[in-house]
């Protein structure tokens, strides 16, 4: 049964085990959003992730059953480490099917605790059919990402701990398979049922939102997110009942709003958030939220498990699209001292050139003539028309490449 009380019981179950996560007043999010924003970073959680939390106590329930013969779980990534620490701690095998996709981080965080990793699916709902056999095949304990009392339960320490910090009108929180808000919507509503319980979910990853919509659990065709960790393509009606029940909104989030936000908290919060993390983010810088300005809002990040690779685009993407990048390709007359006359005009504005390219060969070009390609550090949208103009007034033929 999933109520405060299960809350409470696995809060005690965690004492000593989960960290009681710093949550922060956040200046400069709360001064772009227009809201009094606190930050609850379960990214800092042991794991990296609030998964952790569920995990455990679902594990930790089995045990005082004694069902000792070992668990299989089927993840992303973040339920997995959960389930092989917390194996790890009881002392159990653990055995974790995940995705084909799944970033090496997230294999190499499992293995660290000694469980036993499976590669198999497209996605989570391949991975997790392959799990649920192989179960049913070694007569084992499955335990399920999100649907599960015992699973929600430990999520929705979560909530107590934001409350029991701060009064707030409102908590947002990601959405994936349904877990975490519907662990901490019951929390959070028998505690202070005045606190709104937002959802954000990932526009990618919509089958919560179009569930919550229609009252009725509903399957995707497919999922495409940087936001893994919530990259679910089937709702269950176990979580959305809860959800139903308690949750007061859920929005969606696109993919440029994600990674907007991932760079946001990385820039300008120093926090290393993975993109299921930064969906609330994401919704208070675009205002996907309905609350009256000056609301006092709490945010979930719920993890920091990230792909160094991921990030390293998601930066580089970020950089040209706020103009602290671009990319040009500019025609040159093939003959010494034109790249030389081209790069002293860039430094004459500032511009920092990050790398360059030159091709005098490509069939497209006329004789004695060349392309150079060329991208450039830059400081705003001012400093790139600057550029621009330079370039124009030297008569020069250039392209932008986006």
């Amino acid at each position: 049964m999933l109520d405060l009380k299960s809350i409470k019981e696995a809060q005690e179950r965690l004492s000593g085990v989960a960290y009681n996560t710093p949550f922060s007043y956040a200046p400069i999010l709360s001064e772009m959003s227009g809201h009094e924003v606190y930050l609850k970073k379960e990214n800092l959680q042991e794991t990296g992730s609030f998964k952790i939390r569920g995990a455990f106590n679902k594990i930790a329930t089995l045990i005082e059953n004694g069902k000792t013969g070992g668990v299989v779980a089927a993840s992303a990534g973040n339920h997995a480490q959960g389930v092989a620490f917390s194996a790890k701690h009881f002392d159990i095998d653990a055995t974790i099917v995940m995705p084909d996709s799944t970033p090496m981080n997230k294999v190499q965080g499992v293995e660290r605790f000694g469980a036993k990793v499976i590669l198999k699916g497209n996605n989570y709902d391949e991975a997790y059919a392959f799990a649920t056999e192989y179960t049913k095949e070694h007569q084992l304990e499955f335990v399920h990402p999100f649907a599960s009392d015992e699973v929600m339960s430990g999520q929705g320490t979560v909530g107590i701990e934001m409350l029991a910090q701060e009064d707030l009108d409102a908590i947002v929180i990601p959405v994936g398979g349904g877990g975490l808000i519907a662990g901490m919507a019951v929390a959070v509503k028998a505690l202070s049922p005045k606190t709104k319980v937002i959802g954000i979910a990932a526009a990618g990853a919509p089958a919560m939102k179009q569930s919550y919509d229609s009252k009725s659990a509903f399957c995707s065709l497919s999922v495409k997110t940087i936001a893994d960790g919530i990259a679910v393509r089937d709702a269950s009606p176990i979580t959305l009942k809860p959800i139903l029940e308690n949750v007061d909104a859920l929005e969606l989030v696109c993919e440029d709003e994600i990674a907007a936000a991932i760079l946001f908290l990385l820039e300008k919060q120093k926090l290393l958030v993975e993109g299921a993390g930064a969906v609330g983010v994401a919704a208070l810088l675009h205002n996907k939220i309905g609350l009256v300005k000056g609301s006092k809002v709490g945010v979930v990040l719920s993890g920091g498990n990230i792909d160094v690779t991921m990030l390293s685009l998601i930066i580089e993407k970020g950089l040209v699209k706020s103009s602290r990048k671009m990319k040009l390709s500019v025609v040159l007359v093939d003959k010494p001292g034109s790249l030389m006359y081209f790069t002293e005009l860039l430094t004459k504005v500032g511009a920092n050139i990050v790398h360059i390219g030159y091709d005098r060969t490509s069939l497209d070009l006329a004789f004695g003539d060349a392309t150079v390609s060329v991208f450039l550090e830059t400081k705003g949208l001012e400093h790139q028309e600057e550029v621009r103009r330079l370039l124009r007034d030297n008569n020069f033929k250039f392209e932008e490449i986006n």
